[in-house]
Formats: C-alpha cells, structure tokens, sequence
C-alpha cells in the first residue's frame, strides 16, 4: 500500500484518478468524526463528501508538514462546524457515542444512566475540550495530532483534553452507578487511554 505523501505527489503531478484512493483509505474515520460532530446521518454525509471535496481542491497548499490525516480531519471539523451553524443544529441527539476505547466493554453499560450522563456532559464541554477528548478517545489520535487538527499547540491540546476528562471524572464520581462499578472493578479511568477501560472480563 503506497503512503498516502507519494499519492498525493502522484495526483500533484497529474495523476487525479488515484485521489479515490485516499477517499476510500480515510472516508470511515472522517465519517465517524463528521457523524459525532453532527450527530446526524444526513448532514454528516454531505460534511464528509464536502471535505473531500475541499481536500482535492487544496491539495496543491499541502506541503506534508503534518499528516494528511490530521490536515483532513482539520477540513472536516471546520466543514462540520459551519454546517452546524447555518442549519442550526447544536442541540440535537449524541446517541451515536461509544464512550470506550475497549471494544470489548459490557453492553449494559450503553444503557446505563452513567452512560446516558456522560453523554450529556461531553455535550456540555467547552467546544476545545469536546474536541480534543473526542479526537483522543475516538480516534486514537496522539497529542501530536489532536494539535494538528486543531491547529494549536502540543500543550494546549493536551490541557484541554486534561481538562475535560477532569471534568467528566468529577461527575462521574459523584453517581452512585458508576461508584459500584469502580466498587466492584469492572470500569476505570485512565489519562492516557481514555474514559472507559475494562478491567474485569
């Protein structure tokens, strides 16, 4: 598999047609990312179909600093953002989160009242914060990255992810569910992999 740096060379030098290659390589992520912005199907397809629409357009201002990931993630949150705006759709449903970074975490926790109060305080968080703790335990994205997409710098990236897992911490410690589960050592909280990480099988 080429690296998507030598595709891109190869549709800078005229190549176009190998560009659906890189949609096809990076389309599921930036899906996944445009859906949790928008937390609506419809309008998260014409995010990510715009994006990389955009991506073609400006591929000649690529210069390769940062990965093509994170520049295009970068396109897709401020595509998303200015779709939110003009159809004015900030507070709708975020039913599509998957709050774990285990793929093997208990069911029963998606339909837990913990689950159903971490939803609503991720949607509370300083728009940074939600961002960068999204693109943390989502994504996978190191601190490096995160700081690409949201084009800050390394610390302030990591402070603002610092921050809003500190906040969902504190809430999460005053629910009486989410207390027996830490009681009992089925969930915790790690810093450096994210909000939710099963312990017990």
């Amino acid at each position: 598999m080429k690296a998507d740096l030598i595709l891109i060379e190869e549709i800078k030098n005229g190549n176009t047609a190998v560009f659906a290659e890189l949609v096809e390589r990076h389309q599921k992520t930036i899906m996944k990312a445009a859906l949790r912005i928008t937390r609506d199907m419809v309008l998260a397809e014409d995010v990510v179909q715009e994006s990389f629409i955009k991506a073609f357009q400006k591929l000649d201002s690529f210069e390769g600093r940062s990965s093509f990931k994170s520049w295009l993630y970068q396109i897709t949150l401020n595509t998303a953002r200015n779709k939110l705006r003009s159809t004015k759709k900030e507070n709708v449903c975020i039913d599509h989160f998957i709050l774990s970074v285990d793929d093997q975490i208990d069911a029963h926790l998606h339909r837990s009242s913990v689950f159903e109060m971490i939803k609503q305080e991720i949607d509370n968080l300083p728009e940074k914060q939600r961002e960068a703790i999204s693109l943390r335990v989502f994504d996978d994205m190191s601190f490096k990255e995160i700081a690409e997409v949201m084009n800050c710098p390394y610390d302030t990236a990591k402070a603002n992810y610092r921050h809003a897992l500190l906040k969902l911490k504190g809430k999460l410690e005053e629910h009486p569910e989410f207390k027996l589960m830490k009681e009992k050592g089925s969930y915790n909280i790690n810093e450096q992999r994210g909000i939710f990480v099963e312990v017990e099988s």
